[in-house]
């Protein structure tokens, strides 16, 4: 049988002392109690008392009803009012790690957290469904918000494209760069690195590559060279943007020292020969 982890209190902390949840284990192979020496089948629930694997009879738990996770506020007023609890843990072999599976409750207490889930049924629904409206407009001002970030850096852009750039980055429940803290503080190197990912996919070989066997890691050192000229281009008209804008603000500030005190009269033309200027350039 796989060890069990230690859920003794720690530092031998007496009784009186805050109070922790007891642990049983939904066993995955076959085990005997310690005490009655009856067999546990794959499936049962066993505790340990010390070194000791009991059933729950000799535990003195079977007289707990099984909460299986999925609904949190039964769960929660059915914990608050069992005046002994367990939690059930089990080992998942997939992620190397013990996962909570339920709680066992007293059926008195389970009875009436039943009837409370289902006097308030309707109040939560609506709760919850206002909760999710606040949170998908907080998500469509971050996506939003991105999206004219990402115009910023990359002017050149379309409207639709960044738009679309933002929505994959962003998405709920990814990985993406997008949901990260750094994009979320708009950190120009997160949005950049959006930026690629979409050229990647959309302008390039790349998927077609990975479409033919080709491991990920050849197939972005294939279109490395190409990626990076899409954004390059990209930044070349950030730079001619701002230089255009610089040159444009001088030219201005030019006139108003040395041209206007000379030729008041000529500010109107001045002012549009500028902005004619700062047309071509840009």
């Amino acid at each position: 049988m796989k060890a069990l982890p230690d859920t003794r209190p720690a530092g031998g902390r007496q009784a009186g002392a805050a109070l922790r949840d007891i642990v049983v284990f939904w066993i995955l192979r076959d085990s005997a109690c310690a005490e009655c020496y009856s067999e546990l089948g794959k499936g049962r629930f066993l505790r340990m008392e010390g070194e000791r694997p009991l059933c729950l009879a000799c535990a003195d738990l079977d007289h707990l009803i099984f909460l299986a996770r999925g609904d949190t506020a039964l769960t929660r007023r059915a914990s608050k009012y069992s005046t002994l609890r367990a939690v059930v843990l089990r080992f998942s072999r997939a992620r190397k790690r013990y996962e909570r599976q339920g709680v066992l409750v007293e059926e008195s207490a389970l009875e009436r957290a039943e009837r409370e889930c289902l006097a308030d049924a309707e109040a939560r629904k609506r709760a919850r469904g206002r909760a999710a409206e606040r949170r998908e407009e907080i998500d469509e001002h971050y996506v939003t918000e991105f999206a004219e970030r990402l115009g910023d850096l990359f002017p050149g852009c379309p409207a639709p494209e960044r738009r679309a750039i933002a929505d994959h980055a962003c998405r709920k429940y990814s990985s993406r760069i997008g949901r990260s803290a750094a994009a979320r503080g708009f950190d120009p190197d997160a949005i950049e690195l959006a930026v690629r990912a979409h050229v990647r996919h959309r302008y390039t070989r790349y998927d077609e590559l990975l479409a033919h066997g080709v491991d990920r890691g050849t197939a972005r050192a294939s279109v490395r060279a190409a990626l990076d000229e899409v954004v390059m281009k990209e930044i070349e008209k950030v730079f001619r943007h701002y230089s255009a804008v610089f040159q444009y603000h001088f030219f201005i500030l030019f006139y108003e020292q040395y041209i206007k005190p000379v030729q008041p009269a000529g500010k109107i033309a001045a002012g549009n020969a500028a902005a004619d200027y700062y047309n071509i350039v840009h």
